[in-house]
C-alpha cells in the first residue's frame, strides 16, 4: 500500500467519517484499539475524539510524555510491554492522537509490535497534520538525534480534523506554518512570502499540502529520490534542533526547519542560481516572526557534528535538498564545512 487514507474533515466532520469507517472495519473482524496520546492531548483532545468515534469508546489508553522525551527507546519498551500485559495480537490497531512525536513515536511502535501492527494517525497539531502525519516515515531519537531509528510503514487511516487547532496556543501554530512554507516553497505557491499575513482558515494551505505530499510519497514510497525533496531546510533544521536541545534550550520542530530554510535558500543562491530576491523575501519574513539565532563559531562546530549524524548524510558528505528556483527543488547537493560555516555566520 502506497497511496494513503486520508479523511480531512469538509462537510462533515474527519471524526464522524473515522468512525463509520471503524464500523465497516470492525465488521470485517473484532480489533482492540489502543490509544496512545501524550498529557497534552489527554485533558483536551481524548474527550473529543472518543465523544465523535464510538467504536472507540472502549480502546486502552496509553500516555507517552509529552514533545520529544515520547521518542525513546525506554518509552517505547514500555509501550511494547503495556501491549503484551493487554494481549494485543497482530490484529490489533494503535491509535495515536497527537503532534508529530506522538506519530512519529506511535508509528514505530506499531510498526515493530509483532512485526508490524496497523495504525491510526489522528494529528492534533498543525505540523503533524501537513507533515509528521503524512507518507509513513515512524522514528525515534538516539543520543540525542533526531529520528536515527525507524522505518516505513504507512497507517492504514490518517484522520485529519482541523477543529483540533483551535485549541493550540499561537506559537503551536507558527511552528506548523513553517511546514506549510516548505511546500509552498517547493510548489512556487503564488504570494507564498504574503500567505499568512492576513487572517485566514487554514482548511485551504492543509489540503493543498496534504495532497502533495501524499501525491510525492505515492510516487517515492522509500525516499529513494524525488521524496527527498521534502528534507528542504532538515538537513539544518534537525541539527539545530539536537543541537539546541542538548544545550538546554526550547525550539520547536518548525522553527529549527524555518531557520534550515533560510540556510537552504541562501546555499541557493551561492551554489545553483537561485534569485537573491527569493532570500531577502524569505529572510524578512523569517525575521518577522523570531529573531535569527546567533551562533558562535564553537556552536557551529557543534551543529557541523550533528549534520554529519543526519541520515541525509551519504558518503561521508553532508548533503541537501537546494532550490534551482521557486518549485524547482535539487536534491542530494554536496556541502562543505566551510560553506556550512559561511553560511551561519552570515545569515545571523
Amino acid at each position: 500500500m502506497t497511496n494513503q487514507k486520508i479523511i480531512i474533515s469538509n462537510r462533515l466532520s474527519a471524526l464522524k467519517t473515522l468512525d463509520r469507517r471503524l464500523k465497516k472495519l470492525n465488521a470485517e473482524r473484532k480489533r482492540k484499539y489502543f490509544i496512545l496520546t501524550d498529557e497534552n492531548v489527554l485533558e483536551h483532545g481524548l474527550p473529543t475524539l472518543v465523544y465523535n468515534v464510538q467504536e472507540l469508546e472502549n480502546a486502552e489508553f496509553l500516555e507517552l510524555p509529552a514533545g520529544e522525551a515520547c521518542k525513546d527507546i525506554e518509552i517505547v519498551n514500555e509501550v511494547w510491554k503495556s501491549l503484551v500485559v493487554s494481549n494485543a495480537d497482530r490484529d490489533s490497531i494503535i491509535v495515536n492522537m497527537g503532534g508529530g512525536c506522538v506519530c512519529d513515536t506511535g508509528g514505530f511502535i506499531a510498526a515493530t509490535y509483532k512485526r508490524g501492527i496497523s495504525y491510526i494517525n489522528i494529528p492534533t497539531t498543525l505540523t503533524a497534520m501537513v507533515d509528521a502525519a503524512i507518507g509513513g516515515k515512524t522514528a525515534i531519537n538516539l543520543d540525542n538525534t533526531k529520528n536515527q531509528v525507524g522505518c516505513f510503514h504507512l497507517p492504514i487511516l490518517t484522520c485529519i480534523e482541523p477543529a483540533f487547532l483551535e485549541s493550540l496556543p499561537n506559537k503551536e501554530l507558527r511552528s506548523g506554518e513553517y511546514e506549510i512554507m516548505k511546500i509552498l516553497l517547493l510548489t512556487n505557491y503564488e504570494n507564498w512570502n504574503k500567505v499568512f499575513i492576513k487572517e485566514r482558515s487554514y482548511n485551504e494551505l492543509i489540503s493543498y499540502c496534504v495532497n502533495f505530499k501524499r501525491a510525492v510519497v505515492k510516487a517515492d514510497p522509500h525516499e529513494q529520490s524525488i521524496r527527498k525533496m521534502l528534507n528542504f531546510g532538515h538537513t539544518f533544521g534537525h541539527a539545530i534542533e539536537s543541537y539546541e536541545t542538548a544545550c538546554g534550550r526550547t525550539i520547536s520542530h518548525g522553527e529549527a526547519v524555518g531557520i534550515g530554510m533560510l540556510y537552504a535558500i541562501y546555499l541557493s543562491t551561492k551554489k545553483v542560481g537561485l534569485e537573491k530576491e527569493c532570500l531577502s523575501l524569505y529572510k524578512t519574513w523569517l525575521k518577522n516572526r523570531r529573531n535569527l539565532p546567533k551562533y558562535s563559531l564553537k556552536d557551529i562546530e557543534e551543529i557541523i557534528q550533528y549534520m554529519y549524524r543526519d541520515k541525509k548524510t551519504h558518503d561521508s558528505e553532508i548533503r541537501c535538498v537546494l532550490l534551482k528556483k521557486l518549485g524547482v527543488p535539487i536534491i542530494d547537493i554536496p556541502v562543505s564545512e566551510n560553506e556550512i560555516r559561511d553560511t551561519i555566520l552570515s545569515q545571523q
